[in-house]
Order: structure tokens, then sequence, then C-alpha cells
């Protein structure tokens, strides 16, 4: 059977889970009374939930007497440590793009990459049925990409399709809004090169996924780039360098068809497969044939950019809802976590009590945290930092992101002021249509940390904001961070709405009647800059006088603004933790005791 193998590439919402979707329908992986869940590829709870592709995934479907592997990779840029790796194991790229929104910058930055290896894109105009699309000026967008991702004249020489995923139709003509998706099976059989490998060669495969089985252990996923592996036969991994890292027996292989991974005996070059045998190796690591010992090439991963201390919960309420608590099942997880996700680097500190965990962005470790609440696990969480680096002259240098922002034009003159403020330099403004507005900034990471919730009020929920990692540069100086302080519970007991009806007039609260506090939690934002210690516990004295004039009437309190996971780390200032546990997100003081909080300060200031 002749092989394909295609990765999708498309920005977040594009479409491109969908149209897989409409690829296993159309192609007879589905019987037809079979039950299939919508988004089949966004397999995990958190996908289903925020409908994002968090995780790379392969998939396979055959068409005609030829199988077409194809790979799912995430359109968030947090998340493109996968995406960097797979286009390695691929032949070609359908290059997926909607008709009103056109090129966005995470599209961008895994196209780059693409046309970097060679690959040549298959471009597909997506969702042309929608009522504001802009069909031939995004195809034009998508060539000024090109053209500056400095694509070569055979890659400029794109195939084009005008589809839409959601209703099962692709045609070379914009004007179609019927059919099946055959002129994409078509396309892709005729324009995606055959694997180049060697079939007569020495068995030689690289590792570009990982995950874990209960039963089989590591589970390494990649392309088989030579000759052919059967079960039990004896194979060595090798790192980029060319050392030997374990040897062993390919104790499983596996490869997939439609949604499974189904075990086979053998497996040739060219094919993508799961092997299992394996207890070190890792991704980007060789598998091979004992006699091998030349590694395969490994693409490099872009650094880390930002990090987040990782701590044990040591708040009065610790223990109370999750099961896991201690730091060393705090450490297991994470290492296990480095393990399988290259993008993310952790380090234990001195005191073993916490650990640095430094990732891509806010999105990415705010999944990781999630996962882990998920599973049990208490945490406390420290604000997000940017990883400085020194230059060659020994300047300081921090991370920037290219910033591209649509917003409606009355909210244009804002969202410019507050990116100001926060060190952007703006780069490009100009009308996409519809009363909008495409502005696009350079600017420091450092600065972006908590901004988004700012952006979504002051846009009024309309705005749409995209972030890419651009290059390191020089330090920008002092950002300016939360303008307003915050109100500190001052003992432990339970909120009393007698306390609080009073404190709404300091500012807004994130606590409601009834709800359990301690000393040093921080129950509101103080409507001022300073912090401010309050009593929200405080309870009515009980007489025999009854109130004349009605003054018993029922304290009414305003619905405490509860912040999800991501925005109360983006929230929250350097002396400041987040409290995580299964059941409840807490903001808290580092230092619970006044005393200490005031010698903290003092010594910070000193420095």
């Amino acid at each position: 059977m002749s092989l394909r193998n295609v990765a999708i590439i498309a920005h977040v919402d594009h479409g491109k889970t969908t149209l897989v979707d409409q690829l296993f329908r159309q192609s007879g992986t589905f019987r037809d009374n079979q039950r299939v869940e919508e988004r089949a590829m966004d397999s995990n709870d958190l996908e289903k939930e925020r409908g994002i592709t968090i995780l790379a995934k392969c998939t396979s479907v055959e068409w005609e007497g030829t199988r077409i592997n194809i790979v799912d990779t995430p359109g968030h840029a947090d998340f493109g440590g996968e995406v960097e790796r797979i286009l390695s194991m691929v032949d070609g790229v359908i290059l997926l793009v909607d008709s009103s929104e056109g090129a966005m910058p995470q599209t961008k930055f895994v196209t780059g990459k693409a046309l970097a290896l060679g690959l040549r894109p298959i471009v597909v105009v997506n969702k042309i049925d929608r009522p504001d699309e802009r069909t031939q000026e995004v195809l034009d967008e998508v060539f000024d990409l090109f053209v500056s991702l400095e694509a070569t004249d055979e890659q400029l020489d794109f195939p084009v399709l005008f589809a839409s995923g959601r209703n099962g139709y692709a045609s070379e003509d914009p004007s179609a809004r019927s059919g099946t998706l055959a002129p994409m099976f078509q396309k892709i059989v005729d324009h995606v090169p055959a694997p180049k490998a060697d079939p007569d060669g020495p068995f030689k495969f690289l590792v570009t996924l990982l995950d874990r089985d209960n039963f089989l252990g590591r589970i390494l996923t990649g392309l088989v780039f030579s000759g052919s592996v059967k079960t039990n036969m004896p194979i060595h991994a090798l790192d980029p360098e060319g050392k030997v890292v374990e040897t062993g027996r390919a104790s499983k292989i596996m490869a997939f068809r439609g949604l499974e991974r189904v075990p086979v005996e053998e497996a040739n070059a060219g094919d993508i497969i799961s092997i299992a045998g394996l207890a070190v190796a890792t991704v980007a690591n060789t598998i091979a044939d004992p006699t091998v010992t030349e590694p395969l090439h490994a693409q490099p991963i872009d650094p880390p950019t930002l990090s987040m201390r990782f701590a044990v919960n040591d708040s009065p309420m610790a223990g109370r809802e999750g099961t896991k608590v201690t730091s060393r099942m705090i450490r297991d997880r994470l290492f296990r976590e480095a393990e399988s996700n290259v993008a993310i680097k952790v380090t234990e500190s001195a005191d073993k009590d916490s650990y640095e965990v430094a990732g891509r962005g806010e999105l990415q470790l705010g999944v990781l945290i999630e996962t882990m609440r998920r599973e049990g696990f208490e945490l406390g969480i420290s604000r997000p930092r940017v990883l400085f680096r020194e230059d060659e002259n020994g300047g300081k240098t921090e991370p920037y992101e290219t910033v591209v922002i649509d917003v409606d034009e009355e909210y244009s003159g804002t969202v410019v002021e507050k990116m100001a403020i926060r060190k952007a330099e703006l780069v490009d403004m100009r009308p996409s249509g519809g009363g909008k507005t495409r502005i696009t900034f350079s600017a420091p990471s450092r600065g972006l940390i908590g901004y988004h919730g700012e952006f979504l009020s002051d846009t009024r929920g309309t705005g749409i904001m995209n972030r890419l990692f651009e290059r390191y540069g020089p330090h920008k100086g002092n950002i300016e961070g939360r303008k307003n302080g915050v109100l500190i519970s001052n003992g432990a007991g339970e909120a009393n709405s007698y306390a609080l009806g009073p404190l709404e007039e300091r500012g807004i609260l994130f606590v409601a009647h009834g709800e359990a506090l301690y000393e040093g939690m921080i129950i509101g934002e103080n409507a001022k800059t300073d912090d401010l210690e309050v009593n929200p516990m405080k309870a009515k004295q009980l007489t025999n006088f009854r109130a004349s004039g009605g003054k018993d009437d029922a304290i009414r309190l305003t619905p405490p603004k509860r912040a999800t996971l991501e925005q109360a780390i983006a929230y929250i200032d350097d002396d400041e933790l987040v409290e995580v546990t299964p059941k409840s997100i807490r903001l808290r003081k580092r230092h619970l005791d006044p005393n200490e909080r005031k010698r903290a300060s003092r010594a910070k200031q000193a420095a």
C-alpha cells in the first residue's frame, strides 16, 4: 500500500480538528451506525472543555489504496514544543486558514518551521460559507506571509482548496457550497511525496512524541526512517551525540488505524508507529538496530521563556481537599511531565520544598496546573516571571513577543495606551473590515503578564489577542505592575455577611458569606493602592433589644468576583501565592503573619 504522511497546521479555532472528523467519516473509518463524538481528535478533558488542541496526535485513514497518516497539531504557540518535532515526521503539510480571519501569528510560527524544513504546503481556505468571508484577500495574505518567510519558488506555487470542514466539502472553485472532501484526498495523494525512507537499510527510528501506558510503560512514537522492525527484535537508543542510552527489545509495535493504536507484528520504512519496551529513551533519541552508531538529526527546541514556582501547599487549610500533598509526589509528577513534554524544564530548589517550572507561556503552565489539580494535587503557585539572559556584551536581555490584537475601532485608542504603559512598540495598525482594527505590537513578555483580563474588560469582551515569541531583546527597565492593593483577612474563621457588607465600600470582594478563611488570605481587591488588613468575620452582637426603624433588614451582598486559575496566576503580585486544590482556588500572601510581611518588605526595600 502506498503511504503519505501529512500534518495539518492552523491557528486556534480555524477548524482543523473538525476537518479531521469529516476526513474520518468520508474515508469510511467509522461505520455508518457508529456513535462518534464531535472533534474526536481532542481526546483529553481539558481539550474538550477549552475547545483547543493541546497535544499533537497521529491518526490514519485509507483512501483508494493509499494510507494517509495525518498528524493533528496544536494551534497555540504555548504548545509549540510539540509542533517543531512533528514536522520532521511528515512529507507535506495542509495549511488551514479561516476565510475571514486570515493568516494569524500562530499560523506564521508553524508555517515558518514547515517552510524551513522544505515542506511544500497545500493551502486550504476553510469556512468559506461564513457571511463575512473574504477569500481572495486571505489568499493574498497567505502569499505575502510565505514571501516574508522566505519560501522558495516551488513552495510559493502552492495548490489551493476552498472548503467547509463542518459541512464536509472541498473544491478548487471558491463559489462551491456543496460536495465531498474527495478533491482534498486526491490533492494529498498527488501533491505530497511518498516518504523518503530507505526500505533496505538498517532499522532507524526517530522519537518525536512520548506518552505513558500503565501496562506497557513508555510508548515512543515517530517515523521509521529506514529498514523494518519486528516484535521482540533487539534495539538500542542513541542520544543526539551518538552515545548509547539503553539497549532492549521492541516488546510491542503499534500502528495507527483511525483513532486506534493497533498492535502489528512488523513495521516498514516510511510508516509512523509507536514502540514500547524501552524505559529510559526519550524524545529526540534515535531507536535503531544495535549495529547503527550514527544518530538521526533531531530538530532543536525553542527555549522556555517563562517560569513559575510550584511549592508544597503550606496554608492552614492544607491537606483538606487534596490527596497528593507531599513534595515527593509533586516532584515525581513534575519530572514525569518534563520527560514527555520537552518544552518544560523543572529544577529543584535548595530547600527541596519547591520547584522552578519553566515553559513557553502562561497557558501552557496553566494547563499543567489544572491537570495536576484534577489528579488530586495541592500546590502553592507563585507569580510567573520571565527568564532573562545575557548578550555577548554582558547586557541583560529579555523575551519579546509579537502581539496581534483585533478590536472594534472605538477601543483601539485604549488598547494602544495600555500597551504603551507596558513598554510595547506599535509595529502596524490597519482596518481589518467589519468595523475592526488589527494592531500589531512588539512587546516584552514581562509586561504582558496579567494583561489579558484587563484587555477583555477594556474591550467589553470583544477583543481578540494573539501572542507569539519573537526574540530576546534589550531589557526595557521597570514596568508598572498591579495598581490596586488587596484586602487581607486578619484572622481565621468563617466570613460573615455582617462584616462583608461594609467592606464592599472598600473594594471588590472575592469571598462570600460562610466561606472558611485564614490569617493572611486575600479576600478582595482594595480600591486604593495599599494593602489593607480587615476583619471579615465580625458578627452582629445579639441583644434583647429590637432595633427601631427596620434596621435589621437583610444585608444584600454583591456576588463575589471569582477568578479562574489563569486569572488568579496573572493577578497576584511577587509577595503573593495562589493556593490550588482540587476544589478551590484561593489567593494568599506568601507570609501569612503580618509581622513577617513587614520584615520581608523592609528587607526588599533595603536590597
